[in-house]
């Protein structure tokens, strides 16, 4: 591995660190986050009914696609092994990941399939993330089968697109071949 590309917020990144490989291997900060926010506007909402997530993924693409097209430019251009990671690896990291899937070819249902593996994780993800004081707050109260990625949020996202993924990522000049080649040869 040479890369870890680090989707977290600037607070987030001070309150908690890079983590352990901090001085081993390259960590690129990503924030998806304008620097307005504060650490508590991107979390995840607790408002009653609400599915905050489809409206929290458009955000990362209309505030950051500048960070969005440099992680999947950090995934192309990296010469080994890459990580890509947010507090859970859920929302930041699984549109990301999401997109980068997209870009390269590889069908709908194994894109779902990534994207949904996370709620097979989800408890042990909630529990570390509870045990911080950077997430505990805005966690409390929250079961965790609130947090378990839906399928639909996805596709919201997705469909809401003008040319869906593969068009938003042209709008916004974003030439998918070298990532295509990195992850497909």
């Amino acid at each position: 591995m040479r890369l870890v590309v680090d989707l977290r917020t600037a607070a987030e990144v001070r309150m908690e660190g890079d983590g352990p490989l901090v001085g081993r291997i390259e960590i690129r900060h990503r924030d998806l986050w304008p620097e307005t926010n504060s650490l508590r506007d991107t979390l995840i909402s607790r408002a009653p009914g609400e599915n905050p997530a489809v409206g929290f993924y458009l955000g990362y693409l209309e505030n950051r696609p500048d960070s969005i097209l440099a992680a999947l430019d950090d995934i192309a251009s990296s010469e080994g092994g890459v990580i890509v990671h947010c507090a859970a690896g859920k929302d930041r990291t699984g549109i990301v990941v999401a997109l980068a899937l997209t870009a390269v070819g590889v069908p709908w249902d194994a894109i779902l399939e990534d994207y949904l593996a996370t709620g097979e994780r989800i408890v042990a993800v909630s529990a570390r993330l509870r045990s911080s004081e950077t997430y505990r707050a805005d966690l409390e109260g929250t079961p965790d089968e609130k947090r378990i990625p839906l399928a639909e949020t996805l596709e919201r996202v997705f469909a809401s697109l003008d040319g869906g993924p593969a068009g938003w990522l042209a709008s916004q000049g974003f030439d998918p071949a070298a990532l295509r080649a990195r992850l497909t040869e």
